[in-house]
């Protein structure tokens, strides 16, 4: 109950992973880049599976606030992760990912959560790994500030979206959008 509340606030992070990813159909294992003005992007979604003390774990319980819920852990709640992430909502779909990190539970109501993240991902035509923070509501869409990346992902920017999806049962899905950006000078680099 507790991770479903963190892994929203986590994936969130995606995380997480979070980059400004936008869902255009049911599949989202294809991605649409765009080159605007020297800026190339790339924007899709994908879709985080957090499954309670499997895939996400509470390391240390919360002091103040509500009990552990489905939807809320206590005031200072350390949780961790380690979730796959695939095209569609459907667990059994390719997997493309993998979100780990933590997140904190920063609020009294339990509801909201300071979230770091490491997305791995291993696209069709980009493979590497983008890093998120940021605050994380449980049961609300949350922005994610991308921080870094590596491989092909190397001086991206942009944020990702966490959305909740599925709070019920053991296993939480939270859709990731994806809004990537790289600068002029990342492809200079990246020649090199």
């Amino acid at each position: 109950m507790a991770a479903f509340s963190l892994q929203n606030q986590v994936l969130a992070i995606l995380l997480f992973a979070l980059l400004s990813f936008k869902a255009t159909s049911a599949s989202h294992d294809h991605d649409h880049h765009h080159n605007h003005h020297g800026l190339k992007s790339i924007h899709f979604s994908l879709f985080q599976h957090e499954t309670i003390n499997k895939t996400g774990y509470i390391i240390v319980s919360g002091v103040a606030g509500p009990e552990v819920g489905q939807t809320t852990t206590p005031f200072g709640t350390l949780f961790a992760f380690q979730d796959p992430m695939t095209a569609t909502a459907n667990r059994s779909s390719k997997l493309l990912g993998i979100a780990e990190g933590t997140s904190i539970t920063s609020s009294l109501d339990g509801l909201r959560a300071i979230s770091i993240a490491k997305i791995t991902l291993r696209l069709k035509n980009h493979k590497g790994s983008i890093s998120i923070v940021g605050g994380t509501h449980n049961i609300k869409p949350s922005d994610h500030p991308v921080v870094g990346g590596t491989g092909d992902f190397l001086f991206v920017q942009g944020y990702v979206t966490s959305s909740p999806v599925d709070l019920e049962g053991i296993t939480v899905v939270y859709k990731i959008e994806f809004h990537l950006y790289w600068p002029p000078y990342a492809a200079q680099v990246s020649h090199s």
